[in-house]
């Protein structure tokens, strides 16, 4: 456990790697059977064109090409010589095993890259694709990131997720039996959802016995269904304070040996619609850590 009383990402990866390590958001030219007519066109509620890939590179590079183009951009801002391959825009697992392998391999054998990390779905994990997975993490670690969202079946039908809890508990089972690690994503806000319904998904996280996760804000961005649907329904959300009381909170919630892979987020500025105030994710990080010690003082007082 770190100052910030969580298991952060950063500390998981200085404790393992021994400094500093940054990921590269990739393309890896692939749709989503949520798009592309197989269980739907218009994709999740929330998510954007670009299919959660709005900081990867494109798709029109090789995985190399993507690699130095991220490696520049970091450059400018850290001396980071390592880094984690994010395969991140739409579902990274959707294609034929000769697609995945020649573009995983080349990801995963770069001499910078010290972690493969792979979003995807559940419903998009074969037999096919588990034994891929398990040769690529006798190369180098392999995470698969999840996007479950909410445990809750009327609020992943009203998201159009698309796949089933019992979908999803056979897929983190299947990779967990071959030692892969798995990153499940959680949005916080979503509309409908009560501060008790968002627990109860955070509890059932913290219990489904991954290596870590990820505490999404849920972010109305334009040109998605949910931003229209916000239009003509506008529903609550959170606002900063809110929200930094609520995820110290969801932090409690988990097991101190889950890696945090993240606690807000980041929403493309140029299409935020809602919450304006998550742009200044160093404001929102500090208040988050003031209201951990704050939370640290008030158990630790005696007031016998």
């Amino acid at each position: 456990m770190n100052a910030n009383r969580y298991y952060s990402l950063d500390t998981y990866l200085k404790e393992t790697f021994g400094e500093k390590v940054y990921r590269i958001s990739l393309n890896g030219g692939m749709t989503c059977p949520n798009r592309d007519g197989t269980k739907g066109t218009r994709g999740c509620i929330f998510c954007s064109r670009g299919g959660s890939g709005d900081f990867a590179e494109s798709s029109l590079l090789s995985v190399t090409e993507q690699i130095e183009a991220g490696r520049k951009k970091l450059a400018a801002k850290t001396k980071c010589r390592k880094f984690v391959a994010y395969f991140q825009a739409y579902t990274n697992t959707y294609a034929p095993v000769s697609y995945l392998r020649p573009l995983f391999m080349e990801a995963i054998l770069h001499p910078d890259i010290v972690v493969l990390s792979v979003a995807t779905r559940p419903d998009c994990i074969t037999p096919e694709i588990l034994t891929l997975l398990s040769e690529l993490n006798e190369i180098k670690p392999v995470w698969i990131e999840f996007g479950l969202q909410t445990i809750h079946d009327e609020t992943a039908a009203f998201i159009r997720r698309e796949f089933s809890l019992s979908c999803y508990e056979q897929a983190v089972a299947e990779l967990k039996h071959r030692n892969i690690a798995v990153v499940t994503h959680v949005i916080l806000g979503l509309p409908g959802e009560t501060t008790e319904q968002i627990l109860e998904t955070v509890d059932y996280v913290a219990h489904s016995g991954i290596s870590g996760v990820k505490l999404q804000l849920l972010h109305v961005l334009s040109d998605t269904d949910l931003a229209d649907y916000y239009a003509a329904h506008p529903f609550p959300l959170f606002s900063m304070e809110e929200y930094c009381d609520f995820i110290v909170t969801c932090l409690e919630h988990l097991p101190p040996s889950m890696v945090v892979h993240r606690i807000t987020g980041d929403g493309p500025r140029k299409l935020l619609v809602a919450p304006l105030w998550s742009t200044d994710k160093k404001r929102v990080l500090n208040t988050i850590h003031k209201r951990l010690r704050e939370r640290d003082t008030y158990q630790g007082a005696d007031f016998t």
